[in-house]
């Protein structure tokens, strides 16, 4: 059970970019649950059932931890399994209807239009790893897919000449996505141009390769994008999913229906991506403030 452990705790640090802090928390409380359920006589992951998680849920009720570490454990379980789920370790997601409790929602960084300029700015360069990382920044920001979504893409999933792209997102749900003339431009460049010669001689579907002409890793961009972060002087705690949080964020502040947003996102359920309309509730009240003459 250790090893699905290291997997999403390395997950959680590259494609999210959690704090050390937080990092060692949820690795914790992993050990922990799994501790609690060796002792319930459960060897794999795959053999947790609903009630297992709810008696973990009643044990941590039961210690002396505050509400929101009570929360972030049961938070940290339910990560874990959907994560499990969604990389097919686990056939069914035994914490899917477990609730947590309701301690108030932290809203999503966000980064404003003219930062996501100037990070694809500064990834743009005649190289052929730079037109690719221009690609990959400028069709994350024009779709707001997942950075797991995004490095799954095949060619065959890029319509170029009908405007859109096809992506598989959470339980391989498929949805098609529209994307401006910006990234058509910035894709066509890397496929027609740099693709070419980062496949070299390998036959490969992948959309976006690094040097050795394979897939390219979570990992890669996450470095990628941090190297793009410094260059650029931004000091915001940025990861693959601000640039989806800025997608959404944006769309919303440019007068998108919330149901047209979560569409695009691939969010099941609405409120998920009503978080977003608390962000660019609190943009609209920012603006009124700078501009309203008795403010």
């Amino acid at each position: 059970m250790d090893n699905e452990i290291e997997k999403f705790i390395n997950f959680m640090n590259i494609e999210r970019a959690v704090a050390k802090n937080t990092i060692l928390a949820y690795k914790n409380d992993l050990i922990q649950l799994s501790k609690f359920l060796n002792n319930q006589g459960l060897k794999a992951w795959n053999n947790v059932s609903v009630d297992d998680i709810k008696k973990f849920s009643i044990e941590m009720s039961k210690k002396s931890y505050s509400n929101s570490t009570k929360a972030r454990k049961i938070a940290t379980a339910k990560s874990f399994f959907d994560f499990l789920f969604q990389e097919g370790d686990i056939s069914e997601d035994p914490s899917s209807k477990i609730k947590l409790p309701k301690l108030g929602r932290k809203l999503p960084n966000t980064l404003k239009p003219e930062e996501i300029d100037s990070l694809i700015s500064a990834a743009e360069s005649t190289t052929n790893n730079g037109i690719r990382d221009a690609a990959m920044v400028e069709l994350m920001y024009a779709t707001g897919i997942r950075i797991s979504e995004l490095i799954s893409l095949n060619t065959e999933d890029i319509k170029l000449e009908h405007g859109y792209i096809r992506c598989f997102g959470k339980g391989a749900k498929e949805r098609l996505i529209p994307i401006h003339q910006q990234a058509k431009n910035k894709l066509y460049r890397y496929l027609i141009y740099s693709r070419p010669e980062l496949v070299q001689n390998k036959i490969n579907t992948a959309v976006f390769l690094n040097y050795k002409g394979n897939r390219i890793s979570r990992q890669t961009f996450w470095i990628l994008l941090q190297k793009l972060v410094k260059n650029t002087g931004i000091t915001k705690n940025i990861t693959p999913h601000t640039i989806r949080h800025s997608f959404a964020t944006h769309l919303l502040e440019g007068g998108a229906p919330l149901r047209h947003v979560q569409d695009l996102l691939g969010h099941s359920n609405i409120s998920t991506t009503q978080i977003y309309t608390h962000l660019s509730n609190e943009y609209t009240k920012k603006e009124y403030m700078q501009a309203h003459p008795r403010s």
